[in-house]
């Protein structure tokens, strides 16, 4: 008895992460999946836009979209907004004071200052930082330039030949790349690999109850954004379980061209599993909702938002949504945000020229960095 009293009264372990989070992706979800499974508690700093701008250069997100896209992770507890970019001595007292922070969780790629120096450095120095490992295969400046690729590849599929481009990206790859091209950029297509290893860990682990109200909506969800989240959200307050599904890559090449997704299924699968929002997905959603599905996923609503890429569907011959209007279980969502995938990638584009410089600035801090290690180990 004594001992259960003592477990209960035991103080939880408090761990505190900070990002940009710019352009959310799964690596971010994992890194936020890690550092929680360290402690009991999660609290995760948010970078203002100024202090990204001085330390990176310009933000794809403004700070409220990626502070929509924080607070939907599911292993996240509490969000602090406009967190410095370094940890100042004076910043880790008022986390370990005012926030009652156990530790302060990175991952083992560099985080550097614009002078080299190690961003982490006060919080190793008291003993109070533990440290992840960072998810290979994905990172913000990755997305960027598939980005960018995906936009020289439209421009050239205008003049060539499109059927083979199509091929191309239906198999979610581009020989270009596969050969190591695009150095200038430093950009390649996803290799990563999943495993129902990584998807368990992201997965609720838990089906429908037997009198739950089942929502289904489904989609792309490529470049996983905060337009994503709100519908979501949306969704979910309209039942007890969220089915979300989730189109192939030959659906969306089909459906959006053959410069989509910019993601591919299982990296799209894992953006929409982190939300806290949703219960389950479907790999490789059909287009059409047929009512062998409805029946099968015991599904009481299908719901589609008012932003999309897309929005035609209701004037095609073929609706994919006919089965449950004709059912009557269909029904329009009013979407609370105005972005879509496009969205992000003009927004990319609009700023090439800033994101190149970004992306050097980062190599050139990691270099002087790397250069300084190597100073004092020699010494």
């Amino acid at each position: 008895m004594f001992w259960k009293s003592r477990r209960r009264n035991k103080k939880p372990v408090r761990v505190y992460m900070d990002g940009c989070f710019d352009m959310m992706h799964y690596g971010h979800c994992n890194a936020l999946r890690q550092a929680r499974a360290l402690g009991d508690q999660l609290i995760v700093g948010v970078v203002s836009d100024a202090e990204i701008i001085a330390n990176k250069g310009p933000p794809v997100t403004p700070l409220h979209e990626r502070l929509i896209m924080v607070n939907a992770v599911k292993w996240v507890d509490e969000v602090i907004p406009e967190a410095p970019y370094a940890i100042t001595e004076e910043f880790m007292k008022k986390l370990f004071d005012e926030y009652k922070i156990d530790y302060i969780i990175h991952g083992d790629d560099p985080c550097v200052l614009p002078d080299g120096t190690d961003a982490y450095a006060h919080a190793k120095k008291a003993g109070r930082y533990k440290q992840i490992k960072r998810t290979e295969g994905v990172s913000s400046t990755d997305i960027v330039g598939r980005m960018l690729l995906c936009v020289r590849e439209r421009s050239i599929s205008d003049s060539h030949n499109h059927s083979s481009l199509q091929r191309q990206f239906s198999n979610g790859h581009s020989p270009k790349f596969e050969a190591g091209a695009s150095a200038a950029s430093g950009t390649r297509i996803s290799h990563f690999l999943p495993t129902s290893r990584r998807i368990v860990q992201f997965s609720n682990g838990r089906g429908p109850g037997p009198d739950s109200r089942i929502v289904y909506i489904d989609g792309a969800f490529d470049l996983f954004h905060a337009g994503h989240v709100e519908i979501l959200r949306l969704a979910r307050s309209l039942g007890d379980f969220l089915l979300v599904g989730i189109h192939t890559d030959q659906t969306v090449s089909a459906t959006r061209g053959s410069h989509r997704p910019i993601m591919n299924l299982h990296e799209r699968s894992l953006s929409v599993l982190a939300c806290r929002y949703v219960d389950e997905v479907i790999i490789g959603a059909p287009w059409e909702v047929s009512k062998d599905m409805i029946t099968t996923f015991d599904i009481s609503l299908v719901v589609h938002g008012t932003v999309a890429e897309n929005n035609d569907f209701q004037k095609e011959q073929c609706n994919p949504y006919a089965v449950p209007i004709s059912m009557g279980i269909f029904k329009i969502l009013e979407s609370t945000l105005d972005i879509t995938t496009t969205t992000i990638i003009r927004r990319i584009v609009a700023n090439h020229e800033a994101y190149q410089k970004r992306n050097e600035k980062k190599g050139e801090s990691e270099k002087r960095y790397y250069e300084d290690k190597t100073h004092v180990s020699g010494d």
